[in-house]
């Protein structure tokens, strides 16, 4: 086939074109070799940009197409998409990213950010004149799929998918499911946890189609899209489900402890009831602090406890994975004298004391001495939005649902205890969400007192005369003011789960800078994870409230239905292949790929590509000594092609 190239530069309305000569750009285009037709348009990834390209493949004849614009993340399947409809291998296409690695990087020199955008182009046509067809490979899919995450995201996405016809397994760390949910006294909305909880779990555990393992780690993911397959470890409770929850075991028990799911409010047996609303309902051991002296074994009268239960395996196949997990809430251990003093406690820990299901069955005492309030504090932005927490670590990050909850929670107080004096202390009110702003104007008209710090001057937390006093500087008035403090409650924000990088390796996952799941695009790709067959959901992809947490869960479940019902896929091989008339079987290649996606043929003694494991990421070529391996579409000779075209321009040694 004749190489016709078609050169296309993009204004990125003024993106671009505000820096870079684009019409200089497009006339050297224009005299590159093989180039048939260049232009230029203030958008190329909108319909009318994408037309100009549809009309010269059809009355030009072009059969490779180079657009010189933004980041290929960001558009290159668009435009890939146009070549296919016109009939074309969607591979006969090259970027040159002339926005982020030119306009935007030299804004201050107009004139040789115009010169770069040139090489740039004349690189990209270099290649596109060497481009060949990348074949597709048909790859069956598995019709079920893996939710990591029992939270309010794990549920939602579970129970879409049972509903589609799929089999669902249901992976939770913890004894029950409800996450972070079942700790919770009540939603934004005023509806119970417990009852949210209640309604949403009892759906699951009662769906045939949806398998729970409670209590289990996800062990070794392996496999592709379409093909995963998974191994669990279930940790053993040693109360089975013959347990009639009569309670006969705990009062036994001869061990107590500070009970972790009341935030170490209360204290607990080592055989207990761990889910806070949290489902099903059962008894377990904890074998980190039992001293199995057998004194519960000898009351059961259920024969329910076995302590000699043992870890149990399992193995299954799925169609894709999603990743529900969750967070974990800030632990602002000796900031603002928590951990210090009693009566300094987290957000979390107050909606445990105003649960029924708390330590305190829902009334607000003060931990110290169990008297009602006179007086509490919110302090906002612990843990977000701050230049240092403990340790050093920094969480530049709004982690979202805080300043609403802390509304939710000052408006139960004023009004079920009309004599206390509320105080939220904050830097910014961000009550973003649907009715939420409503929520903050209710507070203001129960009587919370607002009182706004400045960043660079924090609240602090003393204790003077055996009274808890918080000094604050007002910043709208600018005066210093003294609050006696009978609880202050730290409003702390999200962050990554503490397992993040054990599943980040399992499943080959990337973390943003925050640390929490990285999307493949915030805009365009949402919800899918940079491993294909992956999907994010909820909290694990960032700070999220629980409406937007659901939301993202269905948008989740529906791109795997949507992946799963098809029964196949067509997936691009690009892929490494192997020259077996260069290759020793030297199995260094096999030694770099993260993917375990090349085997040696010890009879031949060569290696082969397992295409569909291939994630294309080139490791292996860069490690064969013999050049035996190459990577489709990133063939040496393309590159080369690039390096040639720019010296012969600027010359080179």
């Amino acid at each position: 086939m004749e190489v016709k190239i078609g050169v296309y530069i993009c204004h990125c309305g003024i993106n671009i074109a505000s820096v870079v000569d684009v019409e200089e750009v497009t006339r050297e285009a224009a005299k590159l070799p093989n180039v048939v037709v260049a232009r230029n348009y203030v958008y190329m990834c909108s319909q009318p940009g994408q037309s100009l390209i549809r009309e010269d493949i059809r009355k030009l004849g072009v059969n490779r197409v180079v657009v010189a614009s933004c980041s290929p993340r960001m558009h290159e399947p668009t435009y890939q998409r146009v070549l296919e409809e016109e009939g074309l291998n969607p591979y006969f296409f090259e970027m040159a990213n002339i926005r982020e690695q030119v306009s935007w990087a030299h804004m201050s020199d107009p004139a040789s950010a115009t010169e770069k955008a040139k090489d740039l182009v004349r690189m990209a046509v270099a290649r596109a004149g060497r481009l060949e067809p990348i074949p597709k490979k048909e790859i069956p899919v598995t019709r079920s799929a893996l939710v990591i995450g029992g939270g309010a995201a794990g549920l939602r996405a579970a129970l879409d998918l049972a509903e589609a016809g799929f089999q669902v397994y249901l992976v939770e760390r913890q004894p029950y499911i409800g996450g972070n949910v079942a700790l919770l006294n009540t939603l934004y909305w005023g509806k119970d946890a417990a009852e949210y909880v209640k309604s949403v779990g009892e759906k699951v555990l009662g769906n045939p189609r949806i398998k729970v393992y409670l209590n289990s780690d996800i062990c070794e993911v392996t496999g592709y899209v379409g093909n995963f397959h998974v191994k669990i470890r279930e940790r053993p409770t040693f109360v089975d489900e013959s347990c009639n929850l009569c309670g006969k075991c705990e009062d036994a028990c001869p061990v107590s402890l500070p009970n972790p799911i009341n935030l170490c409010l209360d204290s607990r047996k080592a055989i207990y009831i761990p889910s806070g609303s949290g489902l099903p309902k059962n008894y377990i051991i904890d074998a980190e602090h039992c001293t199995f002296c057998g004194e519960c074994v000898k009351v059961c009268e259920a024969g329910a406890i076995n302590l000699n239960s043992v870890p149990k395996e399992a193995e299954f196949d799925v169609g894709a994975i999603i990743v529900a997990t969750g967070f974990e809430t800030y632990n602002p251990s000796g900031e603002y004298g928590y951990g210090v003093h009693k009566d300094v406690i987290t957000q979390l820990g107050l909606e445990r004391l105003l649960s029924r299901n708390g330590p305190t069955k829902g009334e607000l005492r003060r931990p110290s001495d169990g008297e009602v309030p006179k007086s509490v504090v919110f302090i906002m932005c612990v843990g977000s939005r701050q230049k240092s927490g403990k340790e050093g670590k920094t969480n530049a990050y709004c982690s979202r649902y805080c300043c609403s909850s802390a509304l939710k929670n000052s408006k139960i107080i004023k009004e079920n205890y009309p004599n206390s004096e509320v105080y939220v202390l904050y830097r910014d009110i961000r009550a973003f969400s649907r009715m939420h702003e409503e929520l903050y104007r209710k507070c203001r008209d129960l009587g919370v007192n607002f009182i706004r710090f400045s960043q660079d001057e924090p609240p602090k937390v003393d204790v003077k005369d055996g009274e808890q006093i918080v000094t604050v500087k007002d910043k709208v008035l600018n005066v210093t003011l003294e609050i006696a403090a009978d609880l202050v409650v730290l409003v702390e924000g999200m962050v990554p789960r503490s397992d993040v990088e054990n599943l980040r390796s399992l499943l080959s996952l990337t973390l943003s800078p925050d640390g929490f799941f990285q999307e493949m695009h915030p805009k365009m790709n949402p919800l899918e994870s940079f491993t294909e067959g992956i999907f994010l959901a909820g909290a694990a992809q960032g700070p999220k409230d629980i409406i937007d947490s659901v939301s993202q869960a269905s948008g989740a479940a529906a791109k795997v239905s949507t992946l799963l019902s098809k029964g196949r896929i067509l997936r691009d091989l690009v892929t490494a292949e192997v020259n077996e008339e260069l290759c020793v079987g030297c199995g260094k290649c096999i030694e770099v790929c993260p993917f375990g996606a090349i085997e040696l043929d010890e009879e031949r003694e060569v290696v082969r590509v397992v295409d569909v494991k291939c994630k294309g990421c080139g490791s292996c070529s860069s490690k064969c000594p013999v050049g035996a391996i190459q990577l489709r579409h990133y063939r040496d000779t393309q590159l080369i092609a690039m390096l040639d075209s720019l010296i012969s321009i600027h010359g080179g040694v």
